[in-house]
């Protein structure tokens, strides 16, 4: 670093210290961003509109103290200004970095007292400041400067001297070693060793790496290369001569000493592996763990962190005294005959171990024993200790071992956050995080998680190398009270399936479903901003949220089931041609002019718009949704109710779709247990009786006299009576209209007296197990499910669709023509949607899709006088903006929540999505669109 550069964390509170006049705002000016200064004159003017009226300090301190909080807590760069020569004023702010675990850093700036007098001279607003405050200032600066270390400053950097000030030229931010965001991955993550070198060696093999032993005096103490294995295909590998240190590089070693020493891809890149620590005590072989480990970091294959049984060990090496016990006593015994190289390289090894890492952009933390997210990629020593032991409630089990807190239940953090130290019988998510120490070394599994597929991979133990004081076997519940307990029967510890059967209901669920049984309120109330991949973030009013969580609590389903909430969708644009309010061009015409190319268009069914989520099995059902005793299915609606109220009914249908899929081998083409379908439910009487009698039957009926005033009115025109005819000619016009509005409904409508009378037509296959169809076009989500709707007819519907290239006339004139004979023949219409499921264009998401409705079935929504003269042309006037609007941030949200739950986040991040959907459904839009 060159001499006119200072060195600070890249995180970290830097607090300027100085007399008035130092020049310190200019210094921070020059040297840091704007936004990263807190000043306490401008703290004092924000309060006082006067930046030198000393009788409002404790307010702007008060200020300055709240803006320094909330940048470290987002975790920024922070610069106090203000002269801070008295202990008192620096005292809260090395306590507000100490809370936020970032490192305090002083920079001093020693002036001589004329210089600062001159300065101050030279601003009017300071003419006041007598050569005695500057002097009282510099007396309390040099009396500060043999306190700071103790003070808690981690960094302290004094200039004397104006030219020692003006010579820095910059700020280096030196970057936290926890910092590695730039590596991506993909990442193999090991849990707690113990010493366990066999069944280590078994699953890296397993992993797919390959390791080599290599002579002893070629390599030294480290005789283990270990080569990662490739992401990607043409692998090459790439051989290395060995010096006599085990390093690349030398040219005079023997040909017999060479070691493939990496791997180079065309298109792959080389896994990593990142053991969570604990890799000594209590097994047999931890040297060998050691080498093993010690080589592949060195040799960039593998990253590691310390866990609190490698530390112990380091403070031994170190010379600490330190009790041995807890399996150390068998590690000093086995390193006891290694050469006193090697146990110095260890110790090396150990005390340059980092207590964590944030990797792959913040999206991955890797810790012994985990880490809370105010926590993550911060340097203190509070962390280091959280990082290492977690955190103790202060209480002992009934085995005599502290009470570890469950951090992991209330994390709410955006990383995934892998983690061990804590034994567990299966490794189990819960809050984007996971415990996989299984119990290695108590006769349990070794077990690795593949980052970023979250897939586990494992090992059995080859042995029980030591009993545990708590047995496995047990396992505290999440969903009741700290001191509640599972037990779990024992099985066969080696069986790498790890199915266990649990005693009580539940223990039949995983820790992540018993955490998901209830819901915070805190989450869907109020102002919410949700980020979305397919758009930058959807804001949800407070307002509408509250009206969402009043459907949501009163009337819809589990939230468990709530996987998805299809979407509004958008009217086309309003047609010009006479009698119609909707015509397929327009649909047409707005797509080719964004630019796409094709289009599919799929009839638009007479039901009721469903979401089945559907289990080959209720184990399926519980396996995945968590849900006990509730049946292998749901058929719910758009605002989440289920559409059933009949159980023996919904009972039967499900059981006869799941028999379908089961028909069609769904469930093996597929590999998946279960299955969610966005779907239409026909008929549309069958949810919307009451909504049929009511009101729509209703209106029917209030216009049923209209014959018989239309026969008083022919009399009337008959005898000349003024006004009769004109009269007469509306009455014959309203009662025709009223005549076409009851046959318009009347053709959604037949009774429904068993299963028989339904029919299901699914046209978005949406997920199954590991993955969504998102990035399927729609022309394949069409004969993927007119395929399974051939395995029962008699139940299912193909829905009949056409592609339509947009650059070629004739099929367009055949897409409106097929429109035309499908409304004439008393159907609803179609819907025009872009080939690929997610639409793309130059300014970003484009509507997923366009309803357009004929004019026999506009009459049930508009009203049988809709046609009338007069009442076209001012619904020609309606405006579809809002309702576009809508519709996209609807679609994102529903895409959003069905990846985060394909993705195995927990409930309160899908029904984040789920709710945010309902809560829209709020907004003030002509429901009539």
């Amino acid at each position: 670093m060159a001499k006119n550069n200072l060195k600070v964390p890249e995180l970290c509170l830097v607090v300027l210290l100085g007399s008035s006049g130092a020049g310190k705002s200019t210094f921070a000016r020059r040297l840091f961003k704007p936004t990263e200064i807190v000043s306490s004159d401008i703290c004092r003017g924000l309060v006082a509109d006067d930046e030198n009226d000393q009788s409002a300090s404790q307010d702007a301190f008060e200020l300055l103290h709240y803006m320094v909080a909330k940048r470290l807590k987002r975790g920024l760069l922070t610069v106090v200004d203000a002269t801070n020569v008295q202990e008192e004023a620096r005292k809260p702010l090395v306590a507000l970095a100490r809370q936020y675990h970032v490192l305090p850093v002083a920079i001093v700036l020693d002036v001589p007292d004329a210089v600062a007098y001159e300065r101050n001279a030279l601003r009017p607003e300071r003419r006041g400041m007598g050569p005695h405050v500057v002097a009282r200032h510099r007396q309390l600066l040099r009396k500060s400067l043999r306190n700071l270390k103790q003070e808690g400053f981690r960094h302290i950097h004094v200039l004397r001297g104006v030219e020692e000030v003006d010579a820095i030229q910059g700020i280096v931010r030196d970057r936290l070693y926890n910092n590695r965001k730039e590596e991506t991955g993909p990442f193999d993550i090991i849990g707690d060793v113990h010493g366990c070198y066999e069944e280590l060696r078994a699953l890296l093999e397993k992993l797919g790496y390959e390791i080599f032993e290599e002579p002893i005096e070629v390599v030294r103490d480290l005789g283990v290369r270990v080569i990662a294995p490739l992401v990607g295909r043409d692998a090459t590998l790439r051989v290395s001569a060995l010096d006599d240190a085990g390093m690349e590089g030398s040219d005079g070693a023997d040909e017999k000493t060479r070691s493939v020493a990496s791997l180079q891809s065309a298109d792959g890149a080389r896994r990593k592996a990142v053991f969570l620590g604990d890799l000594v005590d209590r097994g047999p072989a931890s040297p060998q763990v050691l080498r093993l480990v010690m080589s592949m970091v060195r040799d960039g294959s593998a990253l590691c962190v310390p866990g609190n049984h490698d530390i112990k060990l380091l403070r031994h090496l170190n010379g600490k005294k330190v009790t041995v016990n807890h399996g150390l006593a068998e590690t000093l015994a086995q390193l006891e005959p290694e050469p006193e190289a090697f146990r110095s390289e260890v110790r090396r090894f150990l005390d340059g171990l980092v207590s964590h890492y944030v990797l792959d952009g913040g999206k991955l933390v890797v810790a012994h024993a985990g880490l809370i997210e105010e926590m993550q990629g911060r340097g203190s020593g509070a962390v280091r200790a959280f990082a290492l032991f977690g955190e103790s409630t202060g209480e002992i089990d009934e085995f005599g071992l502290p009470v570890r807190y469950e951090w992991a239940r209330e994390y709410r953090g955006r990383a995934m956050v892998a983690f061990g130290h804590t034994p567990v019988p299966d490794a189990e998510w819960l809050n984007n995080t996971i415990d996989i120490d299984t119990g290695c070394v108590f006769g349990g599994r070794l077990t690795a998680l593949r980052y970023p597929e979250r897939e586990l991979v494992a090992v059995p133990a080859a042995q029980v190398y030591c009993e545990p004081v708590r047995p496995l076997s047990y396992r505290r519940s999440s969903a009741s009270s700290a001191d509640t307990v599972v037990r779990v029967p024992e099985g066969n510890p080696n069986d790498d399936n790890g199915a266990e059967t649990r005693t009580t209901e539940s223990a039949l669920l995983t820790a992540q479903h018993q955490h998901d049984d209830l819901l915070d309120i805190r989450d869907v109330t109020g102002k919410q901003f949700i980020e979305t991949r397919l758009m930058r973030g959807v804001t949800i009013c407070e307002d509408n949220a509250v009206a969402a969580l009043e459907v949501m609590s009163r009337f819809a389903l589990n939230p468990k089931w709530l996987l998805y909430l299809p979407p509004t969708m958008s009217p086309t644009e309003t047609s010009a041609l006479p009698d119609l309010l909707e015509h397929p061009a327009e649909a047409l015409d707005y797509y080719k002019r964004l630019g796409v190319e094709r289009v599919v268009c799929e009839e638009k069914h007479m039901g009721s718009r469903v979401v089945v989520v559907l289990g080959r099995d209720e184990a399926a059902i519980q396996r995945r949704l968590g849900l006990v005793s509730e049946g292998i299915g749901k058929c719910y609606t758009r605002t989440g109710r289920n559409f059933f109220t009949d159980a023996a009914l919904e009972a039967s249908f499900l059981a006869r779709l799941r028999d379908a899929l089961s028909a069609a081998v769904f469930w093996e083409k597929f590999d998946t247990d279960w299955v969610c379908l966005d779907a239409e439910l026909l008929p549309w009487s069958a949810k919307a009786q009451e909504l049929v009698k009511n009101q729509y039957a209703a209106v029917a009926a209030a216009n049923s006299a209209l014959p018989q005033v239309e026969a008083a009115l022919t009399e009337a025109a008959a005898r000349n009576l003024d006004g009769a005819e004109a009269l007469l000619a509306r009455t014959t016009a309203r009662r025709q209209a009223a005549a076409h509005y009851a046959d318009a409904y009347r053709r959604y409508c037949w009774p429904v007296h068993s299963l028989y009378d339904l029919k299901l037509a699914p046209f978005h296959l949406l997920a199954t197990e590991g993955r969504t169809y998102f990035d399927r076009d729609h022309a394949w989500h069409m004969e993927t499910l007119r395929t399974l709707a051939l395995a029962d007819p008699g139940l299912l519907r193909a829905t009949p669709y056409r592609v339509v290239p947009l650059h070629d006339p004739a099929e367009v004139e055949a897409a409106i023509q097929w429109w035309t004979d499908l409304t004439a023949a008393g159907g609803e219409g179609m819907v025009v949607k872009p080939y690929d499921f997610v639409p793309q264009g130059k300014s970003g998401l484009l509507q997923p899709a366009l309803k357009c409705r004929g004019r026999e079935y506009l009459r049930i929504i508009y009203g049988p006088d809709y046609l009338l003269p007069g009442n076209l042309d001012r619904l020609r006037q309606r405006n579809v903006k809002a309702k576009r609007k809508l519709a996209l941030r609807e679609f994102a949200l529903g895409v959003e929540g069905l990846e985060r739950f394909v993705a195995g986040q927990h409930l309160r991040r899908v029904h984040q999505c789920v709710f945010g959907v309902l809560a829209l459904e709020s907004e003030a839009v002509d429901p009539r669109l």
